[in-house]
């Protein structure tokens, strides 16, 4: 791995939190993702399932963690299950965890090859009614492939018909949007990173330039900074594409005169940071530029304002639109008529600002969490408000990344330029 060694005291604590939470005489199973095909003999890179890492920490392929807090056997409570390696894996693959580095890794003390898992769980069996199992029940999951967690569901309820089947998804959904102290550091750790890029970026972008070659600057500041890279496909879009949300071609050269959207972030020990800045490429923003970069400046401060303790992402959003409303009256985008003409599912705003304000970040970009659960200290959300105006070729969002407080709140990215003068005045050093 690449990243500094994390306390294994997380994935211990996090453990204690689901077995608190399951009914007696239960066991519960995670396995990790699988390694997905491209073509012939080709395969993606491998990207660990979000809760075997909440779990443990162990960030490899065909592992399994099985956990039973009420077994009679203390030791068979918690068992991490990992590859077993040979001469030949080492050779063409590299090397796999051991036994010993399993444990270091998620405080599991008993660690044994994943080809065990079948003998033991059946043994664990005898003494639980319950069994938990894990899926991707995230509201905008609309994957078509069968994971290996979908492939345990159905195997386990073939072979073992008689027990009580339970979700394991809501429980941890409910968890993992809590952060502890030691997350709150990972992700700020990747804001970090993600700083050093834009300000990179910032010494680079001129008239002519690709957009992929700002896409190459990210990845080399993030990658040498002991990040995989990208927390996501990187958004990278001059004039007219910086109005397309979910731009991701960055093929076209950057005008003079043009606004550079870059939704950019970095992912560090698998926690993922979320950042959307709006630059001029020459260095200066037109006056009709920055009048509408103030704008979602504006909201975007107002909306982060709202995230504290007690709110919730319905009415939250809401309210970020009466914001964006009057930002828009003010910019001549819509006016009064527009607003009693409305429909009251799509309001006017909608016409410029038509995606959410804000959404939970974590081990996943989109990470799990009801949107109607309150808000409490301890979630991360990112706050990203935008204005498009495909007319004028003006696409602007701000996106900072916020950890709720007692108090109120905490900006992950507050060392991240944004106010527009800073902004210009590091672009033209």
């Amino acid at each position: 791995m690449r990243y500094d060694p994390i306390d294994n005291q997380l994935f211990i604590q996090n453990r204690d939190k689901l077995a608190k939470r399951m009914k007696p005489r239960s066991v519960a199973i995670v396995h990790s993702n699988d390694i997905m095909p491209t073509n012939a003999d080709g395969t993606m890179k491998f990207v660990q399932n979000a809760n075997m890492l909440w779990l443990t920490g162990a960030d490899q392929e065909e592992s399994i963690v099985l956990i039973a807090p009420n077994f009679p056997d203390e030791k068979m409570r918690e068992i991490l299950f990992v590859r077993e390696t040979n001469e030949e894996i080492a050779v063409w693959e590299g090397h796999k965890l051991t036994k010993e580095e399993g444990t270091a890794i998620s405080g599991i003390k008993n660690v044994k090859w994943t080809s065990e898992f079948e003998k033991i769980f059946y043994t664990i069996l005898a003494e639980c009614d319950h069994i938990y199992l894990d899926s991707n029940e995230h509201i905008r999951n609309a994957s078509e492939v069968e994971t290996r967690n979908a492939r345990f569901v159905k195997e386990c309820r073939a072979l073992y018909p008689l027990y009580q089947y339970e979700r394991l998804f809501p429980i941890l959904q409910d968890l993992r949007c809590i952060k502890s102290q030691f997350e709150v550091d990972i992700i700020q750790a990747a804001c970090d990173i993600t700083e050093k890029g834009f300000r990179r970026v910032l010494d680079f972008v001129k008239p002519g330039v690709m957009e992929y070659e700002i896409e190459a600057e990210y990845l080399h500041e993030f990658v040498r900074n002991r990040s995989k890279g990208f927390a996501y496909t990187p958004i990278i879009g001059g004039g007219g594409s910086s109005c397309v949300l979910h731009y991701i071609e960055n093929n076209q050269a950057l005008e003079d005169g043009d606004v550079l959207l870059m939704d950019v972030g970095a992912e560090y020990a698998n926690y993922n940071s979320d950042m959307t800045r709006t630059i001029p490429v020459s260095g200066k923003f037109t006056d009709r530029q920055r009048k509408v970069y103030d704008a979602v400046l504006r909201v975007k401060n107002g909306a982060t304002e709202m995230l504290k303790p007690g709110n919730r992402i319905p009415e939250y959003h809401a309210e970020v639109g009466k914001l964006m409303e009057e930002e828009l009256l003010n910019l001549g985008l819509i006016d009064k008529t527009d607003i009693k003409n409305e429909n009251p599912d799509w309001p006017a705003y909608k016409k410029y600002f038509m995606h959410g304000t804000s959404h939970h970040i974590g081990l996943d970009v989109h990470d799990i969490a009801s949107i109607y659960k309150v808000f409490e200290p301890g979630m991360a959300f990112t706050v990203e408000p935008g204005i498009y105006i495909p007319e004028e070729n003006i696409g602007c969002r701000l996106e900072d990344d916020i950890v709720i407080t007692e108090n109120g709140h905490i900006n992950l990215m507050k060392n991240i330029p944004i106010e527009a003068e800073e902004i210009e005045e590091i672009m033209n050093k």
